[in-house]
Parts: structure tokens; C-alpha cells; sequence
């Protein structure tokens, strides 16, 4: 694979890039709760929201490969923790592009002062992704039992997994 670097997103650079790579993901309905039918618009308020930071990862021929939002989890007394979401093509899938973006969300997490990342709802099916982010240091801290409607699978648990910044 090209050399990967992951920079802050252009919002009307790279709407129309990072829209593709979020209707795939959504589409299998297996991995993340927005609605299948999500329109284009609500890119907007999912992934280019005031308050959130919106980054990609691009290969040298500027193809955008992954993208991952970085926010506070909660508002004011609950905002010293961050939550991220991270989307891969899904073409692209398995080769190390997640592990880049969950890199560089925690080095940016702990830049901005955040004292740990949680992530509200990991789709336990999602076994690719519970073991990245469990390489990475995170815990499964909680579960929603049948927390998520899986598209193939019907009900199955979600886990809120939690990475501590300060150790």
C-alpha cells in the first residue's frame, strides 16, 4: 500500500469522498446505527458537525482511503472525554487503515487534553473491530444487551469500550 497520511478534512474538498466511504459502511447495516436510507445531507450534522473534528486518511494520489470524527462525548462537565467514530472503505478494509486512524485519534485525543476516548456503541458481531480496539488498550467496559438491530442477525449486544489517556 501508498504511503497514508491522515490530515484534518476539507469539508468541500472532500464531502463528496467522505459521503461514498459513509453509504457503504451504512449500507451493510451491520456495523453502525444510522439508517441505511441516510441521506446525503445528514453527512452534515453525522460528520461535519461544529463540534466535532473531521479527519481522512489519503494516499499519496490523494484518494481518500478512511475517515474518523474525534468529539467530546458528552458536554460540558462530561467533555474531557472523547468519542470517535472511524469508517474505512470498505474495499480498503484489512489493510492497517484503521489501525492509522485509531493511532492518530488517540495521539490527537491526549494533544487536546482529553483524559480518555469511549466509544458508546461497538456492535459485538463486529469482531474485527472489538480486537483493533482492544489491541489498542481499549476495555470493554459495559454492555447494552440487544442494543443494535443487526441487519442480518436481528438483535444483538453492543459494548461501550473505554481507553484511560492518563496512563
Amino acid at each position: 500500500m501508498q504511503n497514508i497520511h491522515i490530515r484534518p478534512a476539507n469539508k468541500s474538498k472532500d464531502y463528496d469522498k467522505i459521503w461514498e466511504i459513509f453509504k457503504e459502511v451504512i449500507s451493510t447495516g451491520d456495523t453502525y446505527v444510522f439508517d441505511l436510507n441516510t441521506p446525503k445531507e445528514s453527512l452534515e450534522k453525522h460528520w461535519f458537525a461544529e463540534y466535532m473534528k473531521t479527519f481522512v486518511a489519503e494516499d499519496e494520489d490523494g484518494n481518500i482511503l478512511g475517515t474518523y470524527i474525534i468529539k467530546p462525548n458528552q458536554i460540558d462537565l462530561g467533555n474531557h472525554i472523547a468519542n470517535c467514530s472511524y469508517m474505512v472503505h470498505p474495499k480498503l478494509q484489512g489493510r492497517g487503515i484503521g489501525k492509522l486512524l485509531c493511532e492518530h485519534s488517540i495521539n490527537y485525543a491526549k494533544e487536546k487534553g482529553f483524559l480518555g476516548i469511549q466509544f458508546n456503541v461497538v456492535v459485538s458481531t463486529n469482531q474485527a473491530a472489538v480486537k483493533l480496539w482492544q489491541s489498542y488498550g481499549f476495555k470493554i467496559i459495559g454492555i447494552t444487551p440487544k442494543g443494535f438491530r443487526h441487519k442480518e442477525l436481528g438483535f444483538v449486544d453492543t459494548y461501550i469500550m473505554f481507553k484511560d489517556l492518563t496512563k
